[in-house]
């Protein structure tokens, strides 16, 4: 049995509330399959005041083994590094001290959603030196517990980033660690686990067709691809949201709005999450894996090739041309 402590920092609560119906059972039921023991989470467990405070204390103080720390929401550093806007009451202590007290006591840190990982909305423009990620901050870098930072296993940071993370992503990580299956080779570059960080975003989305034939939508009700005007980022935007829907049915780009690229650091500082930024008419993000001359190029050809039953049913809320029947036949 392995030991799990769930801290909430600067967080809305929204990667606690994807995670509490995951699986078939929900995510009690799901940890007990894992052989996890939750000694403490702020919107779950029955203890509080003192008996919360026991507990961390027992941990910050080696009296308690803990295996697994999870982190939700952003760090607060300020005022002047101080983690003052934070506290945590009846404790004396500031949400940063106590992150600093238990990481290190732990065998895995994992920083659950974009907050916890890299700052995410609180840490937008102008509050960025004030807020901050476990072991990324501003500069992509350190934050709260610094770049040299190590928990008992050896493991950096686990940055299970995702504003929310998908349920999913957060329960395999957990269960890979309880059967002593994850490692750093496991992670990418900023932390991520690779299982989903290894594929985007737009690798199962039902719009796809759109996007192969560049039709795009023009408004936020429509059929087409959103990459060109309404600033979908899902072809830069590391995840498998599309191949493993949300809730048996779910996504971004399947509900009708653009992927805003939630996994990824800075993603809180778009220029605008609803409008596709562009230089001479051409997107400024353009997918990670292709040149910008072969995407200029590309488009170009497939904007010829484009179906009319692909361009008309682009711009509609319903599929207005089948490719069976043809043009004008209405559902």
């Amino acid at each position: 049995m392995k030991s799990m402590l769930w801290l909430q920092a600067g967080s809305c609560g929204g990667c606690t509330m994807s995670v509490l119906e995951v699986g078939a059972k929900g995510f009690m039921r799901e940890l007990e399959t894992f052989g996890i023991d939750l000694i403490w989470h702020p919107s779950i467990s029955e203890e509080s005041g003192s008996e919360a405070i026991d507990i961390f204390q027992a941990v910050a103080e080696g009296r308690l083994a803990l295996d697994i720390l999870c982190v939700e929401g952003s760090i607060m550093m300020g005022p002047d590094g101080t983690g003052l806007y934070s506290r945590m009451a009846g404790t004396g202590k500031t949400t940063l001290d106590w992150v600093r007290l238990l990481a290190p006591r732990a065998r895995y840190c994992l920083a659950v959603g974009t907050c916890a990982a890299y700052g995410g909305i609180p840490a937008a423009t102008p509050f960025m030196d004030e807020v901050s990620g476990l072991q990324y901050g501003e500069t992509l870098e350190g934050g709260a517990l610094g770049k040299d930072f190590r928990s008992l296993s050896g493991m950096p940071v686990i940055n299970v980033s995702g504003c929310a993370p998908h349920p999913g992503w957060i329960m395999e990580t957990i269960g890979a660690i309880a059967f002593d299956e994850f490692g750093e080779t496991d992670l990418d570059r900023l932390g991520r686990p690779r299982f989903y960080a290894k594929t985007l975003a737009h690798h199962g989305c039902d719009r796809n067709e759109y996007y192969e034939f560049k039709a795009s939508a023009e408004k936020f009700s429509d059929l087409g691809c959103m990459m060109e005007h309404l600033g979908c980022k899902a072809t830069q935007a590391v995840g498998d949201c599309n191949q493993r829907a949300w809730n048996g049915g779910g996504s971004c780009t399947h509900g009708g709005f653009s992927c805003i690229a939630c996994t990824s650091p800075g993603f809180e500082d778009a220029t605008g999450f609803l409008k596709t930024p562009k230089v001479a008419g051409i997107p400024v993000g353009l997918p990670l894996d292709m040149p910008k001359a072969w995407f200029v190029a590309l488009a170009a050809l497939s904007k010829s090739a484009t179906p009319d039953r692909v361009r008309e049913n682009a711009v509609s809320d319903r599929v207005l041309s089948d490719p069976q029947r043809g043009k004008g036949v209405r559902e």
